[in-house]
């Protein structure tokens, strides 16, 4: 600083001028100093490391590059730059290095979160980690983290001792949490589905608990507000969304497909064998023929292998009308354009109960709009019970008002027909 103060003055430049300048001359200098360093960190010395870590034999260390551990140390340098020129400016001495101080605070917060997201991301490549995931104790150790280092900051910018401060917070504790009980649940509760990404302005979600089913509209601090589907305005606690459990329709959406699940419940006393007239009448189902003609084959073959006698139908193998019409349920869905064909589709029987034998349908639509996926739904189940009865089956159904009025209608009319 002096060569150049005596420089500027021997060009004849004011002595107070000359210092001045001189200063600003310095300020450049360091900024200029400080991104050639920076430049010739991540330029230089984190290609070499990086180039390092990719030919190496280890995998653990490319989680360090993924989530930029060693770039967010790199803004380390031009930090201690700033600080180790700080003496040619005596004024603002103190003022730099605390705010150097707390810049390098900051980094080594952000580093420390980086390290820890890369120390998960590691675990979570081992088996163990499905059993004993890691994750939440991470969390809680970057939460101690950030208060530890806002602790730091703030003692560094009132110039007192972190242990005064802690004292101080303490005392005030127990006061800060009666009143700000809200508040506090709802910081620690935004951060927690922020960081976990639970939730999204958009979403759709159900929460049974608090009458909460369609998007939400809002997140604050306090309270996440969904709009249902029937226009009513829900309001939910933020901590509930970490403290309950809720339902996110978000995956759903994303995946393209949604799900079918809906059975239809058949009338037992309507499954039977089927007779060579229906079999043949099958045939002329598109979707069933080439399966009938196949199926024919193979009992025909096992049958004759066997030496089953088929003079009674009880013996070997035989189809059934509710099994041919399983199969024409399950065809009709492959070629249904509608049915998202990536995603599972099948037709199974579930165990029968006083109400008949149910046939459910698991697929997923290939439109996950909530009109289009009703009438997608709709029109397979019209379909299918249209069909039931070309099959011989029966739906089932609980007797209803207008089927005892013909059951008592039928009884006086045979009982007039036996008086005549």
């Amino acid at each position: 600083m002096e060569y150049i103060n005596n420089l500027l003055m021997n060009l004849g430049v004011h002595a107070s001028l000359a210092v001045y300048l001189t200063n600003i001359i310095m300020v450049i200098g360091i900024v200029l100093l400080s991104i050639l360093a920076n430049m010739i960190t991540k330029r230089l010395v984190l290609r070499v490391l990086t180039h390092y870590i990719h030919n190496n034999q280890f995998k653990w260390d490319n989680y360090l590059l993924e989530w930029k551990v060693i770039h967010k140390l790199s803004h380390v340098v031009p930090a201690i730059i700033i600080y180790y020129f700080s003496f040619m400016f005596p004024i603002y001495q103190s003022l730099i290095e605390k705010g150097v101080v707390i810049y390098m605070i900051v980094v080594a917060i952000l580093v420390l979160d980086a390290f820890l997201s890369a120390v998960n991301a590691i675990y979570m490549t081992y088996e163990v980690s499905k059993v004993k995931p890691i994750r939440g104790y991470l969390q809680v150790v970057k939460i101690f983290i950030y208060i530890v280092g806002g602790i730091l900051i703030i003692s560094s910018l009132i110039g007192e001792s972190p242990i005064i401060l802690l004292s101080g917070i303490g005392a005030l504790s127990a006061v800060i949490m009666l009143i700000f009980k809200d508040s506090i649940l709802g910081l620690v509760a935004g951060v927690q589905l922020s960081s976990n990404d639970m939730v999204r302005v958009g979403d759709w979600i159900e929460m049974p608990k608090y009458g909460a089913d369609g998007d939400i509209i809002d997140i604050s601090l306090n309270t996440v507000k969904v709009q249902n589907w029937d226009k009513t305005i829900t309001t939910i606690p933020t901590y509930a969304l970490i403290s309950d459990s809720f339902k996110n329709w978000r995956g759903m959406q994303k995946s393209g497909g949604r799900r079918i699940k809906r059975s239809i419940n058949v009338d037992i006393s309507s499954i039977t064998f089927c007779t060579s007239e229906m079999i043949e009448s099958f045939k002329k189902i598109q979707y069933l023929r080439d399966y009938i003609t196949q199926r024919e084959q193979e009992i025909e073959q096992y049958n004759r292998e066997k030496t089953i006698d088929r003079s009674s139908k009880v013996n070997g193998r035989t189809m059934t009308n509710i099994g041919v019409f399983r199969t024409y349920i399950q065809q009709y869905l492959n070629q249904h354009p509608q049915i998202h064909k990536d995603m599972t589709c099948m037709v199974r029987q579930l165990a029968s109960s006083e109400t008949g034998l149910p046939i459910e349908i698991y697929a997923f639509t290939n439109d996950t709009n909530w009109s289009v996926y009703e009438g997608i739904q709709s029109d397979i189940f019209d379909h299918i019970l249209a069909v039931a009865p070309d099959f011989g089956l029966r739906v089932f159904q609980n007797p209803t008002g207008h089927d005892m009025k013909s059951l008592l209608e039928n009884s006086e009319s045979n009982l007039h027909s036996v008086e005549h």
